[in-house]
């Protein structure tokens, strides 16, 4: 890991993620997490404050980055229930099967490198009937748009660890066999290159 990586990107991921349109989308979300929870991505641990203590019994929090897992580990140490941080990527959780009630993924999709082998243990790993809650960002419908997207998608991961601009989260998460009960799609504010959302919840069966 070279010195951006290591010192530079956690800080920009960090600050970037605080923006009033993304909070709003975790005020949304997160709070809707229950039983034993599975964080993919969990960054800096902002979802950590729009967790819902009544219904979270545990959250087991996944973050390869070091610098990202220091900042999270932070802001769980407030939190009413158990946390557990786990250093390794999303294409290998450590978890036995059908152990988890929801999976939370909050604009990590876009940056798993192995995304579908991911999908395929956050089903394996998720409680027959449990929720895959999602918030990422991707392919936007507008052809001019996407057109964009495809042709900065390669040095836009470059500066912003392996982000993809124009992966389709709801045909990937269909693909990998969950049931999609809820998909809210459309733009929020900023550049639309980066702002057209997907947004919604996943059954297993």
């Amino acid at each position: 890991m070279g010195f951006f990586d290591r010192y530079i990107l956690p800080t920009a991921i960090d600050l970037a993620m605080r923006s009033p349109t993304v909070r709003a989308e975790r005020e949304r979300y997160v709070p809707q997490a229950r039983g034993e929870v599975l964080e993919i991505g969990a960054g800096s641990g902002l979802n950590m404050p729009f967790y819902d203590a009544e219904r979270v019994n545990t959250v087991t929090a996944l973050e390869p980055h070091p610098g990202l897992r220091k900042k999270a580990a932070t802001a769980a140490r407030t939190m009413p229930f158990a946390v557990q941080f786990l250093d390794l990527e999303a294409e290998k959780i450590p978890l036995d099967d059908n152990t988890m009630d929801t999976v939370l993924s909050t604009w990590t999709l876009c940056s798993i490198a192995g995304v579908t082998t991911a999908l395929a243990e956050i089903r394996r790993v998720l409680k027959p009937g449990g929720t895959f809650i999602f918030v990422e960002h991707g392919l936007a419908p507008e052809a001019g748009v996407a057109r964009w997207q495809n042709r900065l998608d390669t040095p836009w991961g470059w500066c912003s660890g392996g982000c993809h601009l124009n992966r389709d989260p709801g045909a990937l998460i269909r693909a990998a066999g969950f049931d999609i009960d809820m998909l809210h799609t459309g733009y929020a504010d900023g550049p639309k290159i980066l702002t057209y959302m997907y947004r919604g919840a996943a059954h297993t069966t």
